[in-house]
């Protein structure tokens, strides 16, 4: 089995074309190429298949073996090798995820070659049952406190076709142990599907700061969906203006909402190796 290795601002993945049976358990196949000292190392397996509503298709495995709905870092990378497969050559890819959400990418090109990619993201999802989450009142819901041993945070919560809870503070994201948080606040009772879980620093109404365990991996160095899902949060508390670039670890996305329609996603995806399985 053929793949390729590709990173989207440290966000990594090893990205395959279908082609081998299709009994295959992903699952259990994503466990051991993610492991990052018996198997290749990732922080996700995706799968570009066809679709019969979209150009291509992808499915996107965590570490864990679980199936994810959404990947935004992830996204980018397939388009970008869409593209460079030849799979589709038009300058608006429509990539089929999970759930048959339907989402649209652009190629970005410096001279011949495809350096960004952006991305249409879908609407945000604010209902707390769709999101879903197990609280009451009218979305959007944030600033909901929930205490943690000392910890105490005010959650906003946000869908991009997966699940996510938002913490603004003031103390620096770097100083905060998210290796301790982050799992405890993935698996909590509130989460009927599990989450994955953002801190976040405003910087400036146009500069954001933020760091993400993402459900079923861990800590990464980026997350393309907790991006555009605290860019929103944000947005809905009148902390950013309709465009912001998002600092993460592994480098620095382009966010874009009005308030209304679609959030859009802009940044890098790079090719970093292929190879083969036998």
């Amino acid at each position: 089995m053929n793949f390729y290795k590709m990173q989207g601002t440290g966000n990594d993945f090893i990205i395959c074309q279908e082609g081998i049976p299709e009994k295959t358990d992903w699952g259990s196949l994503a466990v051991k190429m993610c492991d990052r000292h018996f198997g290749i190392g990732s922080d996700g397996l995706i799968i570009i298949g066809k679709s019969s509503i979209a150009d291509i298709s992808m499915r996107m495995f965590n570490p864990d073996g679980t199936e994810s709905e959404m990947c935004g870092n992830g996204i980018r990378c397939v388009g970008k090798l869409a593209y460079e497969l030849g799979l589709s050559t038009k300058p608006e890819i429509s990539i089929e995820t999970l759930g048959g959400i339907l989402l649209r990418v652009w190629p970005i090109f410096e001279k011949t070659e495809i350096t960004k990619v952006k991305v249409d993201m879908g609407l945000p999802i604010l209902d707390p049952k769709q999101i879903p989450v197990n609280v009451g009142g009218n979305p959007p819901v944030v600033d909901y406190p929930i205490t943690l041993g000392e910890f105490k945070f005010y959650l906003s919560f946000v869908s991009m076709g997966n699940p996510h809870a938002i913490a603004f503070i003031e103390d620096d994201v770097d100083q905060i142990d998210l290796s301790r948080i982050g799992p405890i606040i993935e698996s909590h009772d509130l989460f009927p599907n599990k989450t994955n879980f953002s801190i976040v620093n405003i910087l400036e109404k146009d500069h954001m700061k933020v760091r993400v365990w993402e459900r079923g991996a861990g800590i990464t160095l980026a997350c393309g969906t907790g991006a555009s899902a605290s860019f929103v949060a944000a947005h809905i508390k009148g902390l950013v203006h309709d465009s912001a670039r998002v600092d993460l670890p592994g480098g620095q996305l382009l966010i874009e909402w009005t308030g209304e329609e679609s959030v859009y996603m802009t940044g890098p995806a790079e090719t970093v190796f292929k190879g083969s399985i036998i």
